[in-house]
């Protein structure tokens, strides 16, 4: 069985007057949600022998906050084709991951995430998935599990067994009030 395991970015700034998207950072918030998300996978006992994330800055900060929170170094290769990733483009990712590996990260940008988990799920009564299709907010993960083979996994041939949102672990990190 393998295990696809999908972290959004956390919260980035918006005030940060970067001259590019791809270049923006993460802001405080963000930052904070990111190493609790961290320090949740590393008491889950999450592990990954694969790894492939979005060349962004907001991802790489991500990381290095998770890393903080998590305790071990996760190290992904970049791959351009994440940033801001369609479904199908991700989709063609996770074909490519090595056959050896049973348990992959994959580190980028929504809507694209959330659109890859509701195309992997199959729709029914699953109070996860239905939970993703609301909102795949910034800094959750979502864990996957299917059988076969990366290159196979195809629509509606996974189970989402986990979907963990930052405001679930500190309510402070939810959306903040308009």
């Amino acid at each position: 069985m393998k295990t696809l395991t999908l972290l959004r970015h956390a919260k980035s700034g918006w005030d940060d007057p970067v001259a590019r998207d791809f270049d923006r950072p993460l802001n405080a918030k963000g930052k904070r949600a990111a190493a609790m998300v961290g320090r949740h996978m590393r008491s889950l006992g999450l592990a990954f022998d694969h790894a492939i994330a979005s060349p962004a800055v907001r991802v790489s900060e991500t990381l290095e906050q998770i890393e903080s929170g998590y305790g071990r170094t996760i190290a992904p290769d970049l791959d351009r084709r994440v940033y801001l990733a369609s479904a199908a483009t991700l989709l063609d990712v996770v074909h490519g991951f090595p056959a050896e590996a049973e348990s992959a990260l994959l580190v980028g940008h929504n809507p694209g995430l959330e659109d890859l988990v509701l195309m992997l799920v199959a729709d029914g009564a699953d109070p996860l998935r239905d939970a993703v299709e609301d909102k795949y907010p910034t800094a959750s993960i979502a864990e996957l599990q299917f059988e076969g083979e990366w290159a196979s996994i195809a629509t509606g041939t996974a189970r989402l067994i986990r979907f963990i949102r930052p405001r679930d672990l500190d309510p402070t990190l939810g959306p903040d009030a308009e």
